[in-house]
């Protein structure tokens, strides 16, 4: 049985952090592949163009065997929804046991997520840390120790794990200001995207 694990978010843009994670993710379970999922209409969010943000993964994860990127959302009208994410890719891949990986900000909101309650028992999680100060760990366990709690109390379990990661303080909100302000964003993000936002003027304030 294959170990995948979807990796979905708007991707506006991929940075390192992402890539951390995502490696992290790859060696500590350790699993066969992680597929990433751009999200078509992201709930709450406007990003850029669903083409850049496919363009930008492709760049960076092409070289890595493990990674792949789905347009799996491309199929799909309407907001983006994770449970049919999970649905459509379960009948493209046969054999899997499936894992999602998340940060632990998006993993707090989990039971308020459309289905959340039914997703939650569909894959394992795979929670990415967030910079806590001191006692991080502790305070990142808690946080899904509590989601985990409102679960059971809905008769829902769930299987998740913290990833082991170096905390990492950048966001892709932090590079789209940067952006917008001229400021430059080298070591922020693999060359290959900086050079991709820059030829297709991304973020700035002149941008579409």
């Amino acid at each position: 049985m294959q170990r995948l694990a979807i990796f979905g978010g708007t991707f506006d843009p991929i940075h390192w952090g992402h890539l951390l994670v995502a490696e992290m993710a790859l060696h500590q379970v350790p699993l066969d592949q992680v597929i990433w999922v751009p999200s078509l209409n992201p709930p709450y969010k406007k990003a850029a163009l669903f083409e850049h943000r496919v363009e930008m993964l492709q760049l960076v994860t092409k070289e890595n065997p493990a990674f792949t990127v789905s347009v799996v959302e491309t199929n799909r009208t309407g907001t983006s929804y994770a449970i049919n994410t999970l649905i459509d890719l379960a009948a493209i891949y046969a054999n899997v046991h499936w894992y999602w990986i998340v940060g632990l900000d998006t993993f707090q909101t989990l039971p308020r997520w459309y289905r959340g309650h039914e997703l939650a028992q569909m894959c394992n999680w795979l929670i990415a840390p967030r910079l806590l100060g001191s006692g991080s760990t502790i305070q990142s366990e808690l946080i899904c120790q509590q989601v985990e709690q409102q679960l059971r109390q809905q008769s829902q379990t769930i299987h998740w794990q913290l990833l082991n990661i170096p905390l990492v303080g950048v966001s892709s909100s932090l590079i789209r200001k940067l952006c917008s302000e001229s400021k430059p964003i080298k070591y922020l993000v693999p060359d290959a995207v900086r050079s991709y936002i820059m030829a297709h003027n991304l973020y700035s304030k002149k941008s579409e």
